[in-house]
């Protein structure tokens, strides 16, 4: 499962093609798809109590796509009009030898990819910056909820703050652009989320909120946890001026900027704004089971395309059947004591 990828130069699946040109990725609802979110892997060396439980069971790793499988899955992506690719986890620098992939897929930007770019906890971040800078990455995303040590820790399950601290500098002394990715709990992070937004504009990082989304058994309560961003923000505004910004970066957030900051806040709102109308990207797990809509539960299966005696052939019908079972929005509620989560699926297992 670990061996490097071996493809030095980029190189494309002979696809169906439309006239002289491989056929775009474009759903029912006339969205085309261009954002791909690639999961190498569900293991995490954190235990988040929004994400998953303590006692997490993780996949085998014989059913784990290979390094060389995900390049070449990412290639029949790009061949249809992918530009930007997004490796998720889990937590994909847990993955061994995963700079190989960066390293291969990287050579592609400047011809038919556009950017690459990771999410990460940035416990690893200390090790592989400079690495993924190398590699032709040039933004990171960092999940961050508390810059207390403890909470940290509670919320977490593990007592690594330093380190990721220490990932954010070493990404920013690489020449990486840093986004903050913060989860909105009510009660938990609330009262703080000012002085993780001070903090992370004069350190010279955007910040995104996220409201909590309801997927898989985390052993809490989701309706307590659950804090709506437009409450946030109205309180935020009681302390800041607040413009609104139409900075995108291909993802679901609405963004802001703050004066007395200097910083762009982003909001993603699952439940109090829903993007689903914009929506451009497809996920695909470790296991090459690609989902078209984080919150539905239709599915393709990639690897068996992948597998197959004509995997050219047979991943672009995986592709044209994801785009066919595509669905408008996603229906994630959020109002109701003791709900069983909208999927049984982790985030973890899907891709953040």
């Amino acid at each position: 499962m670990n061996e490097p990828v071996s493809h030095p130069e980029p190189r494309k699946p002979d696809l169906i093609l439309v006239g002289d040109r491989p056929r775009p990725l474009v759903d029912g609802f006339m969205r085309r798809i261009t954002y791909l979110r690639l999961s190498v892997t569900d293991r995490c060396d954190l235990r988040c109590s929004y994400c998953m439980p303590e006692r997490m069971t993780f996949l085998p790793k014989k059913e784990v796509l290979s390094l060389e499988e995900l390049y070449d899955l990412a290639t029949g992506f790009i061949a249809r009009g992918v530009t930007k690719i997004r490796i998720t986890g889990g937590e994909p620098l847990v993955r061994r030898d995963i700079i190989d992939l960066f390293t291969a897929l990287g050579r592609r930007i400047g011809h038919d990819l556009e950017e690459l770019t990771l999410t990460t906890n940035g416990t690893q971040l200390g090790v592989h910056a400079e690495a993924l800078a190398k590699a032709g990455v040039r933004r990171v995303n960092v999940s961050l909820d508390t810059l207390d040590r403890a909470k940290f820790a509670e919320l977490t399950r593990r007592d690594s703050l330093p380190q990721v601290l220490e990932g954010i500098a070493a990404a920013k002394a690489a020449g990486l652009k840093v986004k903050l990715n913060a989860v909105a709990l009510k009660g938990v992070n609330e009262e703080e989320l000012p002085d993780l937004i001070a903090w992370g504009h004069a350190e010279g990082h955007d910040v995104t909120l996220i409201e909590v989304m309801p997927l898989g058994d985390v052993e809490e309560e989701r309706l307590d946890q659950y804090l709506p961003l437009d409450t946030v923000r109205a309180q935020l505004e009681q302390r800041w001026t607040l413009t609104d910004s139409t900075h995108k970066t291909g993802g679901p957030s609405t963004y802001v900027d703050i004066a007395e900051t200097g910083g762009r806040l982003g909001f993603i709102t699952p439940h109090t704004g829903n993007f689903c109308s914009g929506c451009n990207r497809l996920r695909v797990t470790a296991t090459g089971q690609l989902y078209p809509c984080l919150g539905g539960g239709e599915r393709v299966d990639l690897r068996a395309a992948l597998r197959s005696d004509d995997p050219e052939t047979q991943l672009a019908a995986a592709l044209d059947e994801a785009l066919r079972i595509k669905p408008e929005k996603h229906h994630f509620r959020m109002d109701q004591r003791g709900a069983a989560p909208a999927l049984a699926r982790h985030m973890s297992m899907t891709g953040g």
